[in-house]
């Protein structure tokens, strides 16, 4: 089975580079001369007619991996490969140290550098390419329009701006793929691809501004602006193309770091013009060519429709840990088939606050741990966490809590267990994941059987009542958690405050919610064979869509070609072409999630109401004064030591750590992620291997 996994990624891969070759291709005298038509009059048919060959060259092929690759992450989960550790150090490591710290692309490694620097190259392999064959013979062009040389180039840069545009719309869908085969494929996961979207998206509406700005300049010195108002029937349609190029405008205007930060909501509710942009990109150039940037949206729209079924269901809230420290912890009823890793995240929505706003958190409990809870941690620190610290904090908060959630989202597996020695850093609410990674390697320290590295854990605060916050590395389950197996370290620095505040001294509180009937417990979209089902959804959608634009091409569009001489419209295509891939992805999608929705329900037991008495914390103040719980608790508390008035030294701390290999993770602010992916980077210590964990973008 192994060897068959390893066939088929080998089989896939190459694949994908043919795929690649392609757009390598595309700009030549070869592809366009003798490929192109050759494929075509192989291809032609009554059936899809002109974007049969195009759907085969380019939409095909991706969707043919991201079926397949469905295929393969199935059976590397039944062989469970996906939690397997990767003990060895890889052989791209020195490829993953940072090269870039500070700047506009944020903190960039040597590999995401390697892979953006080849795009650039083949926007401007592609660019040259095109502009070198359009101008050819552009005087000859010129003199036959009765236009200066100046303005047919004018006029062909244009439209080679507009080819290379299409490149950049071809990979921007891909990075946002929540559920992605293709991402989980090569070992990324999209939260952290959101940056190559950003990068990608910045790139596209540059280009398709200057592609816009060619030709309105064109038609203004050549007295054609009523251009402008054209929509061509056959032809490429130029308001179609105007209101595509206003909407991109708006996302790309709202989605400046400033304003995004700012104003995210602006932001996020402008970011839906998406579906806007996408409609009238197909009108404006049609669909035969929108088949070349087809693939990645298409994926998306599913993945999307999928999201959007999972958040109409209401999950079980069992409990809520309240901190002083302004910070709840949400335990959810999860189901036991339900795994995840280390680090995924879930995105949370409650209707009584907003219905539209779903905000992302890390999970912070772990599936073998806790198999029937899933856990997660909200600081106040906006206006809707806020609120919802002050509904669930209230002295007459409510016994029921409705919310919603999609995901989890996460990598398939961790490198944690390859390193001697692990240093996490932290600052405020970025300590959350690695409460996850705690958890984790508590688990595996009490199944024993691997090496655990040892861990030092390095977090700063900015008061002390925050240093609450540590008590969440146990959960509020009856769980045995014997935390004294692990080698750990826990430097707690508060920046703020010089000594411990007296009025910091309130107990922690847990609040227990009744269970609700038509609540469930979170479970994955699509079943424990989600991957399975993903594969079937993406095989068996493209082939009803094909079905359906089979039979209205040789039965309604074909007839009105040859029987008139008439053209059947280009909009009118690509609308029927549109409409059948949405019918066909919510089709199959639908009827997917409600039979493993039936199928869960019969083996779903019933959430029950546990009357757990409220929890105090440890002794973080007063040198250990207050009396302890439990074992795990002294045993954290023994592991922990606090500094006040004092941040930490973190070039002497990860130069004095010792080890051939010393993971060094880091979550927090951007300032405390660039310091120290700028001392990994120094080459003043070879074992130092930096790994970012960040949600801002």
């Amino acid at each position: 089975m192994k060897m068959l996994r390893y066939a088929m990624k080998l089989f896939l891969v190459l694949l994908f580079l043919g795929y690649l070759l392609l757009w390598l291709m595309m700009p030549t005298k070869l592809y366009f001369e003798h490929w192109l038509p050759e494929i075509r009059s192989k291809t032609n048919s009554t059936y899809f007619g002109p974007q049969g060959s195009t759907m085969l060259i380019y939409t095909f092929p991706i969707l043919f991996i991201a079926t397949m690759g469905c295929i393969y992450l199935h059976l590397g989960k039944k062989l469970g490969d996906e939690n397997i550790e990767r003990y060895q150090t890889s052989k791209f490591t020195t490829l993953k140290q940072p090269v870039l710290v500070k700047g506009p692309l944020g903190i960039v490694s040597w590999m995401e550098l390697s892979f953006l620097t080849m795009f650039i190259m083949l926007l401007a392999w592609s660019t040259t390419s095109y502009l070198n064959g359009m101008f050819l013979h552009i005087d000859q062009m010129a003199s036959k329009s009765g236009l200066l040389v100046w303005e047919a180039k004018l006029e062909m840069s244009g439209l080679a701006l507009g080819l290379i545009g299409n490149i950049c719309l071809a990979f921007l869908f891909f990075p946002v793929t929540r559920g992605s085969s293709i991402l989980r494929l090569i070992g990324l996961t999209s939260e952290a691809c959101v940056r190559y979207h950003i990068w990608v998206g910045h790139i596209a509406m540059t280009i398709f501004t200057f592609h816009g700005l060619c030709y309105l300049i064109f038609w203004a010195r050549t007295h054609q602006m009523a251009e402008v108002l054209k929509w061509d029937k056959i032809e490429v349609s130029n308001v179609a193309g105007e209101v595509a190029l206003l909407s991109g405008f708006a996302m790309w205007a709202t989605s400046l770091p400033r304003i995004r930060r700012k104003m995210f909501e602006l932001f996020y509710y402008t970011h839906h013009l998406y579906i806007l942009f996408v409609v009238f990109f197909v009108f404006h150039v049609g669909f035969a060519y929108s088949c070349i940037v087809l693939p990645g949206f298409y994926l998306f729209l599913i993945d999307r429709f999928l999201r959007f079924l999972q958040s109409q269901q209401r999950v079980g809230l069992v409990s809520a840990r309240i901190l002083p420290c302004q910070t709840v912890e949400l335990n959810f009823s999860k189901s036991p088939e339900l795994s995840y890793s280390p680090t995924s995240i879930v995105f949370v929505n409650v209707p009584g606050i907003s219905k539209l706003q779903w905000h992302p958190f890390t999970i912070t409990s772990n599936s073998n741990m806790n198999p029937d809870k899933l856990s997660i941690v909200v600081k106040s620190e906006g206006s809707w966490s806020s609120e919802l610290y002050q509904k669930l904090s209230s002295p007459f908060s409510m016994d029921h809590f409705d919310v919603s959630i999609e995901g989890p989202y996460g990598p398939a597996s961790t490198s944690f267990l390859r390193h001697d020695t692990l240093v996490m850093l932290s600052g405020g609410s970025g300590i959350t994941p690695f409460i996850s990674i705690i958890r984790e390697l508590i688990c595996k320290a009490n199944n024993g059987g691997v090496k655990i590295p040892q861990i030092l854990l390095i977090c700063a605060f900015k008061r002390s009542i925050d240093l609450t916050m540590l008590e969440l590395i146990l959960p509020v389950s009856g769980t045995t958690t014997d935390i004294s197996c692990l080698q750990i370290q826990i430097e707690a620095y508060v920046t703020r405050e010089k000594a411990v505040v007296e009025d910091n001294n309130t107990p922690l509180r847990t609040i227990w919610f009744k269970p609700n009937a038509s609540d469930a417990p979170v479970s994955a979209i699509l079943g424990p064979n989600s991957w399975l089902w993903l594969g079937l959804i993406i095989s068996s959608s493209f082939v009803i869509f094909l079905l359906l634009i089979g039979i209205l091409t040789r039965y309604y569009i074909y007839p009105i070609d040859i029987g008139s001489n008439v053209v059947y419209g280009t909009a009118a295509r690509a609308g029927f072409n549109m409409l059948f891939i949405c019918l066909a992805i919510a089709m199959t999608s639908t009827t997917a999630f409600l039979w493993n929705k039936k199928r869960n329900s019969k083996g779903m037991r019933q959430i029950q109401n546990m009357d757990t008495p409220s929890t105090t914390s440890p002794a973080w103040f007063n040198n250990g004064d207050r009396e302890l719980e439990s074992l795990p608790h002294q045993s954290l508390l023994q592991a922990t030591k606090v500094h006040y008035g004092e941040r930490p030294d973190l070039k002497r701390i990860l130069l004095e750590c010792n080890g051939s290999s010393v993971g060094v993770i880091v979550s927090g602010p951007r300032e405390l992620r660039q310091e120290v992916a700028s001392i990994c980077s120094s080459g003043l210590a070879d074992n130092l291997h930096f790994e970012s964990i960040s949600f801002t973008w």
